[in-house]
């Protein structure tokens, strides 16, 4: 028997519609939507027990990217590993919610690829702020924390002086999203994490994304229904 059941990519899909459609818009300091109850609770614990091992990164200098080789996207060897991906993946790269997207977001979806991180931070990963580059047409980051000390693992917001004025919920199954942005200044300010702060990034990227092998499905552009 499968531990925890596996919702189908339908059901994913109808679940994170509800949550996207009911998603709070906040234009301070900048556009941004937050999101509860993102995932059916099988597929988020689903995610939660895959057999990933955190990576062990050192000093990240407050970025990702400091040695991609150990970060985990949902790619098409991953999806075909693990149901839990391939259901999650194949939900939002369904043209009902790429259209949501695009009607949330005020964006253009059609052509861009599906791109999906798990991170898994441990104590001593910060980021320092920063604005996602224009070639991600959205950026969401799903909260998957648990522990005591979870709620105080949210995303830092800072605004055009780089001040630090918010820090999101990182309430279990919880999301929030915005469209980058001149303006769009967020981050990890260092603290304890005791535990694992594990998240997922979601965004659809441009057609001329560089870096195929982070995209779930590489021959397979979005469509809007």
């Amino acid at each position: 028997m499968t531990f925890p059941r596996v919702p189908d990519a339908s059901a994913v899909a109808e679940h994170f519609a509800h949550a996207l459609r009911a998603a709070r818009r906040d234009d301070t300091p900048y556009r941004h939507w937050a999101l509860s109850d993102v995932l059916p609770e099988d597929l988020a614990v689903g995610v939660l027990v895959l057999p990933i091992v955190p990576p062990m990164v050192g000093d990240s200098h407050g970025v990702r990217d400091t040695d991609n080789r150990k970060r985990t996207f949902f790619t098409p060897e991953l999806r075909a590993r693990f149901p839990t991906c391939a259901a999650f993946a194949e939900g939002l790269q369904r043209p009902q919610i790429a259209r949501l997207f695009q009607e949330t977001c005020g964006i253009e979806v059609a052509g861009g690829y599906l791109r999906m991180e798990y991170i898994q931070d441990t104590d001593g990963a910060w980021l320092e702020p920063h604005r996602d580059i224009p070639e991600k047409l959205f950026s969401m980051v799903l909260y998957l924390c648990t522990g005591p000390e979870a709620k105080e693992w949210g995303t830092d917001i800072y605004d055009s002086e780089r001040r630090r004025v918010g820090r999101t919920s990182a309430q279990f199954n919880s999301a929030v999203i915005f469209v980058p942005g001149p303006d769009t200044w967020h981050g990890f300010e260092p603290r304890p994490i005791r535990g694992v702060r594990r998240l997922l990034e979601v965004n659809y990227v441009r057609s001329d994304w560089r870096d195929r092998d982070q995209l779930a499905f590489p021959d397979r552009p979005i469509v809007v229904a």
